[in-house]
């Protein structure tokens, strides 16, 4: 009797023990890469979302709205807008990953290129929320920029940069005639993006 007790008492042991590791090893572990998945994730609305959206570079800013289903160009011209060019710009938004988050002192953004970003993207959604990106210089790698993701206003204390691709620099930088109808190819939906600026390298931290 006392041997058929403490068999049990291992099977429910083992049980436990079995339920833990399956909760914890193969549920927690799909739950973590999950985590790390939306982490990495720049922002997590889709492009059929975007009503809006507003480019600043330092050599001009364009405005475009969507009407119809259709691209506008609001200003500084108003005529219909290059989905190519417009649909490479948000797919690296909806579907852009960061590499890596770092923190740095506020008053340290004029080293990244932040203080006075180099582009500013800003979305508004179908449901009238915001969303912002800065960009910055390129790292050490060229590969990569520095950015800011909705930045908020914190002038003392770190602030999280994002080490994105550097295929926004490719994104942003065009011409106005690149971002009107008549620039849009038969191959509208892999556009070829324009020949990138070379940035000066940023301190890396």
């Amino acid at each position: 009797m006392k041997l058929q007790r403490t068999t049990l008492i291992l099977l429910l042991l083992a049980l436990g023990l079995g339920g833990f590791v399956y909760f914890y090893e193969i549920r927690g572990a799909t739950q973590r890469q999950e985590a790390e998945v939306r982490e990495q994730q720049i922002f997590a609305f889709t492009q059929e979302q975007v009503q809006t959206l507003n480019i600043q570079t330092q050599g001009q800013t364009l405005n475009f709205e969507r009407e119809n289903g259709q691209w506008v160009m609001t200003s500084p011209q108003k005529t219909p807008a290059s989905n190519a060019s417009i649909s490479y710009l948000l797919d690296l938004l909806v579907q852009g990953r960061s590499d890596r988050t770092i923190q740095v002192p506020a008053n340290q953004l004029v080293d990244y290129g932040l203080a006075e970003p180099q582009a500013t993207v800003t979305v508004t959604l179908n449901n009238q929320q915001t969303h912002q990106l800065n960009l910055g210089n390129a790292d050490f790698s060229g590969n990569s920029l520095y950015a800011q993701a909705d930045p908020g206003n914190n002038p003392s204390g770190n602030v999280d940069l994002l080490l994105v691709s550097a295929d926004f620099q490719n994104a942003v930088n065009r011409d106005l005639a690149e971002w009107r109808i008549e620039n849009d190819t038969p191959d509208a939906d892999n556009p070829t993006p324009p020949t990138p600026t070379p940035a000066s390298p940023s301190p890396s931290p």
